[in-house]
């Protein structure tokens, strides 16, 4: 059935957009009177194959924010939970939004309701908007009857998914702004700086200290293929982005990334209590093991744990406990298999996942924030070595003029 983009005033006299299905304009002004709507302006949208509308590809760019989704995720289920009809908790939030394109897309959210629609299927109208977990929450909520309650831990879970990532943002800015100004610092001096005083001392024809030798050979090679190695930089660079871009290659990549030292434990921990507090949302709203572990799966950014995570799936579903299929793959945490299985021990796997979330997130916040510590003060010596050894070859001369002067 034809979709149509709406317009029109209510009976306080404020103004409606959205969306509706209809056989033509003329019965879509008639379900608007319906509904005590004045039709201001009623146009066609473009269809998808099987007729849905094409809402992912109407609102350029992302509606929600990863904070605003939050927010909006946490008022909806607080509107539900109170007992107000979806219908009209749709139609607050439309009402209150001062972004036209929430507005319009929440209007759209609440017209595909009214027609009918399930919740999660109008969600699926805007994949840009709300993933496949989101959604797969969503329909569990809706299935159980217990949707507020689903959206409040649905909240819950954005909420503490967005604060481990901005912890581990915060523990990361300083060094690599530290690490940025140095670079800077250092080229200037080198490319600049050094040139200009050691030139005064090369017409002397007397033999320079090595330091300074070396300093200015060192600022020769920069000043005249600086912008080469630059060059050659970004070409590597894209390179690796266009390899990424290619299924195995990634998988490859993000399973030698998991080996580095440091950032492979603290990217292995991130990924597992992203993966385990997915679980454990989805295991507690009453999605089936397995769809929920292939949504869990899914939000997992390091293709090598997708890859695990997608094999311990087959095994579950050949008949094997969900802790033996995870801990046969050695690249999650065994703190994650122990407490799945306890958890299927118990008949409490939601919980246990949960726990076993928070503390591979504390484990990984701890991880980064010591990493920080120890890379802050080694940065500022490291730079300051640096800065002394271009003062040095700078004053060597300077000091051996005055002995040649005496």
């Amino acid at each position: 059935m034809p979709a149509y983009r709406f317009e029109a005033l209510t009976a306080a006299g404020k103004t409606s957009t959205g969306l509706l299905e209809a056989d033509n304009a003329r019965a879509a002004r008639s379900q608007l009177r319906a509904q005590a709507l004045v039709p201001l302006q009623v146009v066609p949208v473009a269809t998808d194959a099987q007729g849905a509308p094409t809402g992912g590809a109407r609102w350029r760019g992302r509606v929600f924010g990863s904070t605003a989704l939050t927010v909006w995720t946490r008022q909806l289920a607080g509107l539900v939970a109170s007992g107000l009809p979806l219908e009209r908790a749709l139609t607050a939030l439309a009402d209150e939004a001062e972004d036209p394109r929430q507005r319009e897309l929440v209007a759209h959210l609440r017209s595909e309701v009214n027609a009918g629609a399930a919740f999660a299927r109008a969600l699926a109208s805007a994949p840009r908007e709300f993933d496949d977990v989101y959604r797969a929450v969503v329909a569990a909520g809706e299935q159980s009857g217990a949707l507020g309650t689903v959206l409040e831990r649905l909240a819950d879970d954005l909420e503490e998914r967005q604060a481990l990532r901005a912890r581990l943002i915060g523990a990361t800015l300083y060094p690599a702004i530290v690490s940025l100004i140095a670079v800077v610092i250092v080229v200037f001096l080198v490319t600049y700086v050094v040139p200009q005083v050691a030139s005064v001392f090369t017409s002397s024809k007397r033999a320079l200290p090595a330091l300074t030798v070396a300093m200015l050979a060192i600022s020769d090679f920069t000043r005249n293929w600086g912008l080469l190695m630059l060059a050659l930089l970004a070409v590597a660079g894209g390179a690796l982005a266009l390899g990424l871009r290619n299924p195995a290659f990634r998988e490859r990549f993000d399973a030698a990334w998991l080996r580095l030292p440091l950032f492979g434990r603290l990217s292995r921990g991130y990924n597992a209590a992203r993966f385990a507090g997915t679980l454990a949302m989805l295991a507690g709203a009453g999605v089936p093991i397995l769809k929920a572990l292939q949504a869990a799966a899914e939000t997992l950014s390091n293709r090598a744990m997708r890859a695990d995570a997608m094999d311990a799936l087959v095994q579950v579903r050949e008949g094997a406990p969900l802790a033996l299929a995870i801990a046969a793959k050695k690249r999650f945490p065994g703190l994650l298999p122990m407490f799945a299985r306890l958890g299927e021990q118990t008949g409490e796997l939601p919980a246990m996942l949960g726990r076993a979330a928070a503390q591979l997130g504390a484990e990984v916040q701890r991880r980064a924030l010591a990493l920080a510590t120890i890379l802050e003060p080694l940065l500022i010596v490291a730079m300051g070595g640096v800065v002394m050894l271009i003062v040095l070859a700078v004053l060597l001369p300077i000091i051996q003029l005055n002995t040649w002067v005496k």
